[in-house]
């Protein structure tokens, strides 16, 4: 352990190897990321299925391991090499806080929940056999690693399994068959207004398809769009009348905050078309069916006029499947989540926590809310009090409170600076609040154990790796 310890901390800056060479390499000693603490060192390297990693251990490791499952997903075909590395950097505070850190960046770019999964645990089993087991081990999952976290935490770590704990931030825990619902109604909703996606005069297709297969549009030509549209990109006094109306329209009607309306747009078309085109086929998982859309300035013509479909029942099967949550957990789970977040919305948690309730396994579940308005980023403080509190949890038996995890963020305030923001008595409202429920979608879980154990019998179900 100490020469690898201080190869690593010899090893020039960090640069994975290229892909035609990542085939199961086994961790290499590589240079750390800038911020990590010193006399930490670090590994890159890729498993057998291709999917790159990083590994990183501090010089005063309290022996726990944190793997971490990022979020996205990312439309690439193969695996990035950089992004566990950069995930690395921007979660350098729980390696701070004494613990080994293990993130992969997953085989593939697209969508595939439960692969990802499987890349996560993939990273543990790499650490494992190179540095042997850890005392304690976290999963932690940011955005769809959430999701991804959570079905970790689902599949691998049962009784007597290889975690103790759970941490989930401002995860996107509704599931992929209902948790991008407002996804669906921001593409019908922007092409009833704005009929340029497609435009007129280009080929058409269904838009639950998010764009057809083929198309060369890019992220560019997109923004170019919706600005000619809505002018979202202008001050408000440069937009015209009809774009300022469209705008509000498309605002009013879907909840989408303006800031993240591109970002949100962007997933409705091209992680959209991976999802049907690339991972299910050209099959729709999608409906619109008995949505009644409220809030424009003239709901009537907007329910008459949006594009409706029903979706294909195999592959709403197949992606619920894959990344619905059954809520069969068996290990402590503590979430944080930002009440503003403007991505993945805070009702996200209600759902979740309606899932395990469902499941009868609530008695597992401390959900924690801070006050904040980003989805990429928390506090460092409140991420190293998350952890701490998990940890205890896990060690003692002793379930937190909302109210204890935000009493104890004030002494990691004192060593990162970064703001304690915690609201104890926030409670989000129910999922179908903000996002309009399709007909039968408001019960939890979404996915049974039971269903889910049935649905496994059937032959090729759910997203392939």
């Amino acid at each position: 352990m100490a020469g690898l310890l201080l190869a690593g901390t010899l090893a020039g800056a960090l640069a994975p190897a290229p892909a035609a060479q990542a085939q199961d390499t086994g961790p290499r000693p590589a240079g750390c990321p800038a911020g990590l603490p010193a006399g930490a060192a670090c590994w890159t390297g890729t498993d057998a299925n291709g999917a790159h990693y990083a590994i990183a251990i501090p010089e005063r490791w309290n022996g726990g391991l944190v793997v971490h499952a990022h979020g996205g997903p990312d439309l690439g075909d193969a695996s990035d090499p950089a992004r566990s590395v950069e995930d690395l950097g921007r979660w350098r505070v729980m390696v701070d806080q004494g613990y080994a850190w293990a993130g992969s960046s997953y085989r593939r770019g697209g969508y595939g929940t439960r692969m990802a999964a499987a890349d996560t645990e993939n990273v543990r089993r790499v650490f494992v056999g190179e540095f042997g087991r850890p005392r304690r081990t976290y999963v932690h999952g940011q955005s769809w690693g959430g999701d991804v976290a959570a079905k970790v935490v689902e599949t691998y770590a049962g009784k007597g399994g290889p975690y103790d704990g759970a941490l989930l931030t401002n995860g996107v825990l509704g599931g992929g068959s209902r948790g991008y619902d407002y996804r669906v109604d921001l593409r019908v909703v922007y092409q009833y207004y704005c009929a340029n996606l497609p435009r007129p005069e280009e080929p058409q297709y269904p838009l639950w398809q998010g764009l057809r297969r083929g198309s060369t549009l890019t992220s560019a030509g997109l923004r170019a769009r919706l600005q000619e549209c809505t002018g979202y990109a202008s001050p408000p006094g440069e937009r015209t009348a009809l774009q300022q109306r469209n705008l509000d329209d498309i605002l009013n009607v879907t909840g989408i905050p303006e800031r993240t309306l591109e970002s949100h747009l962007r997933f409705s078309v091209f992680t959209f078309r991976d999802i049907v085109h690339e991972r299910l086929g050209g099959r729709n998982p999608f409906s619109n069916r008995g949505v009644r859309y409220s809030g424009s300035h003239d709901d009537r013509a907007l329910n008459a006029g949006v594009e409706r479909f029903s979706a294909d029942p195999a592959a709403v099967r197949d992606l619920s499947y894959d990344s619905d949550l059954t809520g069969r957990v068996a290990i402590p789970v503590l979430t944080l989540h930002a009440t503003d977040d403007p991505t993945a919305f805070v009702e996200h948690e209600a759902a979740y926590r309606d899932t395990l309730r469902g499941a009868g396994r609530d008695r597992w579940l401390v959900q924690t809310f801070t006050g904040e308005h980003e989805h990429s980023a928390l506090s460092d403080a409140e991420y190293a009090t998350s952890l701490a509190a998990l940890d205890r949890w896990a060690r003692t038996g002793q379930r937190p409170t909302p109210r204890s995890v935000a009493a104890s963020c004030p002494a990691f305030d004192e060593v990162y600076g970064t703001g304690c923001f915690y609201d104890p008595g926030f409670r989000p409202a129910p999922y179908a609040s903000r996002v309009r429920p399709r007909p039968g979608g408001t019960s939890w879980p979404a996915m049974s154990a039971a269903q889910e154990q049935a649905w496994s019998r059937v032959p090729g179900v759910g997203i392939a790796p």
